[in-house]
């Protein structure tokens, strides 16, 4: 019992610091959309202490794991293949991935996987981002989106992680 009072205690201690206690939470929502044009899912975000919180729901899609990232312009225009949303949100030169030493970029996320029914659901955090805030603001005057790439990232290549195609975007929008 004293063991599990300690673990809980350390989980307390250690998430605590991720939650947003104000009244005035900002939050933010996505429709994602194929290339097709079809809506195929959304995501929500909440900011938190020292980042935001991205829970993301999506259909259709190939199984398996996708490059999963937030970029730099709130533009999902599927007939330039979704580049009307530019590079990654905190674009480095040669600084993309997770393994990278000189990285990872703001708009660096885990990979996405898509379950063999073509589903995904997800809850991520990303640190190196905000909502209004001075650290990468997705809501600046030229927004933000995601894009769901065809492959995985290997957190490693440059400039994307070998992550291939964009096939679904999202623009981020303040509510």
């Amino acid at each position: 019992m004293k063991k599990l009072l300690t673990i809980c205690a350390l989980l307390v201690t250690t998430t605590t610091g991720y939650a947003d206690t104000s009244d005035q939470q900002k939050t933010a929502a996505a429709d994602v959309l194929s290339l097709a044009g079809d809506k195929i899912g959304v995501a929500s975000l909440v900011q938190a202490k020292k980042g935001v919180i991205i829970r993301i729901s999506v259909i259709g899609l190939t199984p398996g794991y996708h490059g999963f990232h937030l970029h730099s312009a709130g533009a999902c225009d599927a007939n330039t293949g979704f580049k009307s949303a530019k590079g990654h949100v905190g674009k480095i030169p040669g600084a993309h991935g997770m393994h990278n030493s000189d990285g990872p970029e703001a708009g660096d996320l885990p990979n996405l996987f898509v379950n063999s029914d073509g589903t995904a659901n997800a809850e991520i955090f990303a640190g190196r981002v905000s909502l209004g805030g001075e650290k990468h603001n997705l809501l600046d005057a030229d927004g933000s989106a995601f894009i769901i790439h065809e492959n995985p990232d290997d957190h490693t290549t440059q400039p994307i992680g070998g992550a291939g195609g964009r096939v679904a975007c999202g623009i981020v929008t303040g509510s």
